[in-house]
């Protein structure tokens, strides 16, 4: 099965480069923005026609939320037009495109678990640039499917937890809310998942949504909570409200994600987010007793 891969460099795509190894079954060809230009339509068509993947795994993405609220043409290009791109280039080749899309389609005025069913209403640039993408897939793709995740970090590029632990050491004390509420991902909890399914996504004729974090639920602040005391690094978190720490773009309040309908599809286990959490703070570095 040949897979093509985009977005390889970012937090996602690193993962699986680094899992590549224990699936010889698949032949990888990656490719960030120096191998190919998504935004491209010419450069889609051309580097897919080439090499007619059997799937295309989409980890490209425009995530710097708040740059998104001054920057909406940029936001819009990588997270809506070419994904668009991505399918029609995929639907040519009669291949699979598994895109990777968010919780911030949903605006976080429930306190229910989302599902894959539930109503969308994206309260941001950056929250509409990706759900326009998931409206590009379900226009153009023959046969695709689109994976939300939320609260993604891991031991590559920037992200939650390495912004917990430099300001952390550097100022001994930092403010983070408390009332918006999700469930952190560990990239290659997802990777993983992602590669293990796609043998059996052969029986999809249409476009599939399905939802995937970690178990389990917490804030900003549980998390940040349990950086802190995993590592044993000495820092104050103070617990604030999201109108004492203003914001350029709205985050939703509450976002997590329903996952029954992916565990039932693939019969899949999904760890608890404090454990990867605590193989996340293994690998950069951190043996406390507590990891």
């Amino acid at each position: 099965m040949k897979i093509l891969i985009t977005g390889s460099k970012g937090q996602l795509g690193s993962e699986f480069r680094e899992l590549s190894g224990a699936y010889p079954q698949f032949d990888f060809i990656w490719t960030d923005l120096e191998e190919l230009d998504i935004s491209s339509e010419t450069e889609v068509d051309k580097f897919v026609g080439f090499h007619r993947p059997d799937a295309i795994i989409n980890c490209a993405a425009y995530t710097a939320v708040d740059k998104a609220e001054a920057d909406e043409p940029a936001a819009f290009s990588i997270n809506a037009t070419a994904v668009g791109n991505l399918a029609k280039a995929a639907t040519k080749c009669n291949s699979l495109l598994l895109h990777i899309s968010t919780d911030y389609v949903f605006d976080g005025k429930t306190f229910a678990p989302y599902s894959e069913t539930a109503e969308t209403n994206p309260v941001s640039v950056y929250a509409r640039s990706k759900y326009a993408g998931e409206l590009e897939v379900k226009k153009l793709a023959k046969k695709a499917i689109i994976i939300r995740t939320s609260w993604l970090y891991s031991a590559f590029g920037n992200n939650f937890v390495k912004t917990v632990l430099k300001y952390g050491i550097e100022r001994g004390r930092m403010n983070i809310v408390f009332d918006q509420t999700g469930t952190p991902t560990y990239a290659p909890d997802l990777a993983r998942t992602i590669l293990d399914i796609l043998p059996k996504t052969a029986v999809f004729s249409e476009v599939e949504i399905f939802h995937y974090s970690n178990e389990g639920v917490g804030s900003w602040y549980d998390f940040a909570l349990a950086i802190v005391e995993l590592t044993g690094i000495s820092c104050e978190l103070n617990p604030i409200e999201t109108k004492d720490y203003p914001l350029p773009a709205v985050r939703p309040f509450y976002s997590v994600l329903n996952k029954q309908k992916i565990k039932t599809a693939f019969t899949i286990e999904i760890p608890y987010w404090r454990d990867s959490l605590k193989l996340c703070l293994r690998r950069l570095g951190y043996e406390s007793k507590s990891c």
